[in-house]
């Protein structure tokens, strides 16, 4: 049995279910008829324009980010798929705070949906620091569908993960 465990949090019978697709070896098959389609964002500018139209769009009035891009440091070994970080810098007599948001490389190769819920995720981290109710609640304004999304990623990965 695979221990699974980007879904320990999940109810006892949907990580069956999972399991059960994995045996049968048809959990990439699952996948892929779900989410068929890779996304055209493969560079940092790119990136960083489809994160500033998504801010745009939701987010108006959050804070401006500085930066975007994807982020090889960043993979499963240290539980991060995307980093929103503040770095603050004395300017003169100013204290200045740029917003930086690292996206995991491994999203260059993944599904459209992945992609935007990761940025919708890390977006939503310039309003609310904390994942709590107003946190998801934020993520599913402007993902609708958020919950399930969370879900395939972490079964994408689980999937990512199986030997062959």
């Amino acid at each position: 049995m695979t221990p699974l465990r980007y879904l320990q949090a999940y109810p006892a019978s949907l990580q069956a279910q999972v399991q059960l697709l994995i045996e049968q070896e048809r959990l990439g098959e699952y996948l892929e008829k779900r989410y068929p389609g890779r996304h055209q964002v493969q560079s940092d500018k790119a990136l960083y324009s489809y994160t500033l139209a998504l801010k745009q769009q939701y987010l108006k009035s959050a804070p401006n980010i500085d930066k975007v891009l994807f982020d090889n440091r960043l993979d499963l070994t240290h539980r991060a798929l995307g980093l929103h970080t503040a770095i603050s810098r004395v300017q003169g007599g100013k204290l200045k705070a740029k917003k930086e948001i690292r996206v995991a490389a491994l999203f260059k190769e993944a599904a459209p949906e992945f992609l935007n819920m990761i940025v919708v995720h890390e977006l939503a981290h310039l309003r609310e620091a904390e994942h709590n109710k107003a946190f998801y609640q934020l993520c599913e304004h402007m993902l609708p569908g958020y919950h399930q999304l969370e879900f395939d990623l972490r079964v994408y990965l689980t999937w990512r993960e199986l030997p062959g």
